[in-house]
């Protein structure tokens, strides 16, 4: 399962940051959302396991919240995105 979130770095992503701009295309900035849901122990070890991976420091998360299944939490972390 590691695997599958290790990036492939010969793809080029969908959204990037791009050095050129053209009069056809303008870019723009979106927030991403990723949430992270389970039980406390279990985010807490996901938001590891992503940082191990480079994805995000831990202090990024937010602190988890109580969802309204019993002992699940949620922690979010936004990303900002240049989307041409």
């Amino acid at each position: 399962m590691l695997e599958e979130l290790i990036p492939d770095t010969t793809e080029t992503p969908a959204a990037s940051v791009s050095r050129q701009s053209s009069p056809e295309t303008t870019s723009s900035r979106e927030s991403v959302k990723i949430l992270v849901m389970g039980s406390l122990k279990g985010v807490n070890n996901m938001i590891q396991t992503l940082y191990r991976l480079g994805f995000a420091q831990p202090y990024e998360w937010s602190p988890p919240q109580p969802t309204a299944n019993s002992g699940e939490v949620v922690s979010m972390l936004i990303r900002q995105l240049l989307i041409s």
